[in-house]
């Protein structure tokens, strides 16, 4: 013999009315400011500007961190960082333990916006163990905002790009 559970009948759904956004904009809400104020803290953790990284250098004496250059030979020969260290990604966990100490924090760099070179190299040196963050905009936007920079001809450095960088001033007022 078959045995039938009663159900209790389940009303009709009520249609569901939303507003259409006012644009692509808000078509998905902004996070309430709980989880914004998260989220920045984190980005701030993981990433350095690159004026950032260039007034800690400026300043003189220690920075409390050492910039790596994670891109090929010939990038590196045709302009980087003074100071940087020279280290392709592919290269991290062998000659990373001979030129980095643990115990420093490393803010790498690769071409630039269109590059996640610099990514990769922080994910091959968090993955031994290192502190890091990502230098925003790369060795593109160290150029375009004037700082000097090195080539196997020597030392250069272009006049600081209007869109990307404040003239007359230091202060972008960020």
């Amino acid at each position: 013999m078959t045995q039938t559970t009663p159900t209790t009948p389940v009303p009709p759904a009520a249609p569901v009315t939303t507003a259409p956004a006012a644009n692509a904009v808000l078509r998905v809400p902004p996070a309430p400011p709980a989880a914004a104020a998260a989220y920045f803290s984190a980005s701030l953790a993981f990433h350095a500007d690159v004026s950032d990284v260039a007034a800690a250098l400026a300043a003189g004496g220690d920075p409390g961190f050492v910039v790596l250059d994670s891109r090929s030979t010939e990038s590196w020969d045709q302009g980087h960082i003074p100071g940087a260290i020279h280290l392709p990604t592919a290269l991290i966990p062998e000659e990373a333990p001979r030129l980095l100490d643990p115990s420093v924090p490393v803010v790498t760099y690769c071409w630039g916006p269109g590059c996640n070179g610099a990514t990769r190299a922080a994910l091959a040196l968090a993955e031994l163990g290192y502190q890091v963050k990502e230098m925003l905009g790369g060795f593109e936007y160290w150029a375009r905002e004037g700082f000097g920079y090195e080539t196997w001809e020597g030392a250069r450095k272009r006049d600081a790009d209007p869109l990307t960088a404040p003239l007359g001033t230091d202060d972008c007022g960020c």
